[in-house]
């Protein structure tokens, strides 16, 4: 088990697209991907919710955590394989144990809690809830976006974890996300002179 929840080790750049529902995650991540023409990593969480619903009209449980975490990072640790210098996350284990403390009291599953830790990424853009709500079938805290957008933010301090909060239209969320990345890609490559 805990060696589907690891990381593949990599010299990548790997930058997390994170925060709650419905805050443009998925859409800066494949802008950004397709900017500096590299791959993107998908919310394994949401096929594996929207097949649930499809079929049984079931929501997310405790012990669909586990599964989910697992699929995450196989896709991450596939993906990685083939990136280029830069790897964009549209999400990681990390917001999983976010959203678990949030839905089942504070508690998620020990190794979830572990490997949310241990794996690495350079740089969380943690995106503003300043986007409108999209209901789909999934989403359903429309009324506490701001609450979650402060659980999310508490979880990246706590771990002292580096991040930039990225807020405005789409376009101002691009290019200020780019200006991050170039940034960090002139620091990484200075470095390792």
């Amino acid at each position: 088990m805990e060696e589907k929840l690891r990381q593949q080790d990599s010299d990548c750049i790997k930058i997390v697209l994170y925060g709650p529902e419905s805050t443009g995650k998925t859409t800066l991540c494949k802008q950004l991907a397709d900017h500096y023409n590299t791959l993107w990593v998908p919310e394994y969480m949401r096929d594996y919710l929207q097949e649930k619903w499809d079929n049984n009209k079931e929501t997310c449980t405790y012990d669909d955590l586990l599964p989910i975490a697992i699929g995450q990072m196989n896709l991450e640790n596939k993906t990685v394989e083939k990136a280029n210098t830069i790897l964009f996350c549209d999400t990681n284990l990390l917001e999983l144990k976010t959203y678990s403390e949030a839905y089942y009291d504070g508690i998620a599953p020990k190794n979830l809690l572990k490997f949310s830790l241990e794996n690495v990424y350079d740089l969380y853009l943690l995106t503003y809830i300043d986007t409108p709500w999209t209901p789909d079938d999934l989403r359903d805290k429309p009324q506490e976006r701001e609450e979650m957008f402060f659980r999310f933010k508490e979880s990246l301090e706590k771990n002292n974890l580096e991040y930039v909060i990225i807020k405005g239209d789409k376009t101002t969320r691009l290019q200020e996300a780019i200006t991050i990345i170039d940034r960090l890609i002139a620091e990484k490559s200075e470095h390792n002179r």
